[in-house]
């Protein structure tokens, strides 16, 4: 099996470190990952200015642009094959609910998905990195599982990792998205010339934890699964609209 790893985090963050320690002992593996942290980048790419990429002591390649900058060269020319799956992470905090839009670690799986490879993003719950090996071991344990079965089409699994050690884990449950309300406020501060800057708020509480949500099986404990699609069209209302527009 033949895996490509990239993260939004950076190539030297201890979540991507961890991921290819793991995975190395069970596929063929190359890491090609942003240069800086480019969380919260989601699918963007750079059309714009060049990008360069470089080859770190330890091997992996890092590219000055985002998440989906990196897959997308990796699989338009820079890798020179197709690899079997196209894994992402693993992130410094969760991505469940809506965050899972502006994540970067979900845009750089999303981008080997939509070149038809299939694709998993891998997340810990909490910040800081506790437990991390454990949770490596969890993805690995995930990658053979869904690796394994056929690949006749692509498919995209966000996954989240409790910050926990691996025999307090509970089974991965599949789930729904949970939602957060609105954000906190944008911050400002004036900066020593008399600017004005504007710093994004934090995100908002969490408001579905109902059953069946990320939120709700990630609190109990659980790995948290959930398969994503593309499709934004609101299906249901087609009609409506249809009506709407005539």
């Amino acid at each position: 099996m033949k895996i490509l790893i990239s993260n939004d985090d950076g190539y030297q963050a201890a979540g991507i470190v961890a991921l290819y320690e793991a995975l190395k002992t069970v596929a063929e593996v190359e890491v090609i990952a942003p240069e800086h942290n480019n969380s919260a980048k989601s699918n963007a790419l750079t059309l714009h200015s060049p990008l360069y990429v470089h080859r770190a002591a330890n091997g992996f390649r890092y590219v000055n642009g985002t998440p989906a900058d990196c897959v997308h060269i990796a699989l338009t020319g820079l890798l020179g094959y197709k690899p079997d799956l196209v894994v992402s992470g693993i992130n410094n905090g969760a991505n469940m609910g809506d965050d899972t839009i502006y994540s970067g670690t979900v845009g750089a799986a999303m981008e080997g998905y939509l070149f038809g490879i299939p694709a998993l993003a891998f997340s810990q719950t909490e910040k800081g990195w506790a437990h991390l090996q454990d949770a490596a071991q969890v993805a690995k344990d995930l990658v053979l599982k869904f690796g394994s079965q056929p690949r006749d089409k692509a498919w995209l699994l966000n996954i989240n990792i409790p910050n926990l050690p691996r025999e307090q884990i509970k089974v991965p449950q599949i789930c729904r998205l949970g939602r957060r309300h609105a954000a906190e406020p944008v911050e400002t501060q004036v900066n020593p010339r008399g600017d004005t800057m504007y710093w994004i708020g934090a995100a908002g509480a969490v408001a579905d934890t109902g059953p069946g949500t990320d939120f709700e099986a990630a609190a109990k404990g659980h790995v948290t699964i959930t398969p994503l699609q593309v499709d934004l069209t609101d299906h249901a209302g087609l009609d409506a609209w249809s009506k709407r527009a005539a």
